[in-house]
């Protein structure tokens, strides 16, 4: 991998005030994954080995084959609480079948994204509605930071809901710790003061402190529980033995998990690339990913993905080039490899309160209240969160995504065809609806779908231009325009062929408009004597060809 590669920049080229501004902005980033890893690794029940050494990977691997130079990919809230719920579904008998489990999850996770990469389907994950993902996120916020609570107050509780979480501590409020709610409170309080100033990594703030807290007063005696002795390996690449159903299980279950991590990441890389008139491409970006998530789980590690915060906070620290991300993975692995015993000071109550924190700007219901607003989509967005709050995380996400698909279905479903008229004078021909002044030729029909012609819209398409075309008895040709069509498959090539045949039987003319090269050659191949002299590059050319096949049969 060339030196240059990772470095990624296009104009003036590299410079040591480059190099500075991204060790600057790599130490700053390190400062913000160390407790978030940490915490994530709380949500996902794993070691905090798991999400450093998932961490370490994803900056590597991303500055070696992503493009961005922005992305921080490491574990995320998401996918940690994600892997969690997947594990805990297949009732592991201990934590080395735990570990198992959730290492042949990343892995398969990771070679589903290399396979989706590899087939050139990385924009698939626009079939996600960002009105799903909203309420997708905002109910696994509330989740999340429900289950931190019982830890905050330093009381065990046996719902695992968030409503029985919530009666179980009020019912129970006389057990809360003195010491573990000042100490979680109080942690609140100074990130929610720190956030006046961003460029105060708050949350590696209240780490020092609490570690300097524990070692002062030895939280461990007043019953405050602790994160406790680290114990980190040398990495070694282990593969998951498991029996064929439990893989079969598992690659179900994956696809959700790289669902997730595709729109998240995708959407973090490509906001914050248009930001700065970046371009990037979604399959090499799940490349990096892929690969990210494939050697993490090999080395026993937690799915990883591009996320906003990390990303957002690596771009406003003044990252240059991909080099702050790895800066940061060589910062997050020196600090981890000599502060082992520190971090085993961190106060757990301290941990829920990082978690609560880096959730917190999930929950502002901001960009939900804005599709009631609009009134699009808001009732989408209200079944994605009741889904997770109902049925969990897992199973939340199984249904927020088929409601996406569901969405998208309805709409081939439910096809939108315009009828065009002539604009005034113009060879220009526009929607009659919107233009009722636009003029209509006799014994003619215009119709343009507003979707492309494919195997799932277009009989329903075809049907809608029936139906129209029956309207209108005196019609003798109908010009269909293919202007959103850039190819077609083989079963609408099919029924384009059988509407033909159906019109003939009608004694009407078929005319297609907007005919794109791959159409043209496609239906001249299947249906040469139905095509020939009846597919045209432009609306008006094809009225006037359409006129003349008119004079033609009258002679």
């Amino acid at each position: 991998m060339k030196f240059s590669s990772i470095v990624g920049r296009s104009g003036s080229g590299f410079s040591p005030a480059i190099l500075l501004a991204d060790a600057i902005a790599g130490l700053s980033v390190a400062f913000i994954l160390l407790p978030e890893a940490v915490a994530y690794a709380a949500i996902a029940h794993l070691s905090i080995q798991a999400a450093i050494a998932a961490a370490v990977v994803g900056l590597l691997c991303y500055a070696c084959l992503g493009k961005s130079p922005f992305a921080i990919v490491a574990p995320t809230s998401s996918a940690a609480a994600l892997l969690a719920a997947v594990v805990l579904s297949l009732h592991p008998l201990d934590a080395d079948a735990a570990i198992g489990f959730g290492s042949a999850l990343v892995i398969l996770t990771g070679a589903g994204l290399l396979v989706v990469a590899k087939a050139g389907l990385g924009r698939l994950s626009a079939f996600v509605s960002r009105p799903v993902l909203h309420g997708f996120s905002f109910a696994l916020a509330v989740t999340i930071i429900i289950k931190q609570l019982p830890i905050l107050f330093g009381i065990d509780v046996a719902a695992t809901s968030p409503l029985p979480i919530i009666i179980e501590l009020i019912h129970h409020y006389q057990e809360w710790s003195a010491w573990s709610t000042g100490i979680g409170i109080g942690a609140l309080l100074i990130l929610w003061l720190l956030k006046r100033w961003p460029i105060v990594p708050g949350a590696f703030v209240i780490l020092v402190a609490g570690i300097g807290l524990s070692a002062w007063l030895n939280l461990a005696a007043l019953q405050v529980d602790i994160v406790g002795p680290l114990h980190i390996k040398p990495p070694a690449f282990v593969f998951p033995e498991l029996p064929l159903e439990k893989w079969l299980r598992l690659a179900e279950l994956a696809f959700g998990l790289l669902v997730i991590i595709v729109a998240e990441s995708w959407g973090s890389i490509r906001s914050l690339s248009l930001n700065h008139g970046n371009s990037v491409e979604p399959n090499r970006e799940l490349l990096a990913l892929g690969a990210a998530n494939l050697l993490s789980g090999l080395l026993q590690g937690m799915p990883v993905g591009a996320g906003f915060s990390a990303s957002s906070a690596n771009e406003a620290a003044g990252a240059q080039t991909k080099l702050a991300g790895v800066a940061a993975g060589v910062v997050l692995l020196l600090m981890t490899l000599f502060g082992q015993k520190w971090i085993g000071l961190i106060p757990e109550p301290l941990v829920a309160a990082a978690v609560i924190n880096a959730l917190s700007h999930a929950l502002n219901p901001k960009s939900l209240l804005a599709l009631w607003r609009i009134n699009r989509d808001q009732y989408l967005a209200l079944a994605a969160v009741l889904a997770v709050l109902a049925f969990g995380v897992l199973h939340g996400m199984l249904i927020a995504i088929a409601l996406s698909l569901m969405a998208a279905i309805r709409a081939f479903s439910q096809p939108v065809v315009r009828e065009l008229a002539k604009l005034d004078d113009t060879t220009d021909y526009v929607d009659r609806d919107n233009h009722p002044s636009a003029v209509v030729h006799d014994r003619l029909l215009i119709l343009r779908p507003e979707e492309p012609l494919f195997f799932a819209s277009v009989e329903g398409i075809l049907a809608e231009i029936n139906h129209r075309l029956q309207l209108s008895s005196d019609v003798r040709t109908l010009i269909i325009s293919l202007e959103v069509s850039a190819n077609l498959d083989s079963t609408a090539a099919e029924c384009l062929i059988e509407f033909t045949q159906q019109l003939e039987q009608q004694n009407k003319t078929l005319v297609l408009a907007r005919v794109k090269d791959p159409i043209s050659s496609l239906l001249l191949q299947l249906a040469h004597d139905k095509f020939a002299g009846k597919l045209f590059w432009s609306v008006n050319d094809a009225v006037l060809g359409a006129k003349k096949l008119e004079e033609m049969a009258l002679l």
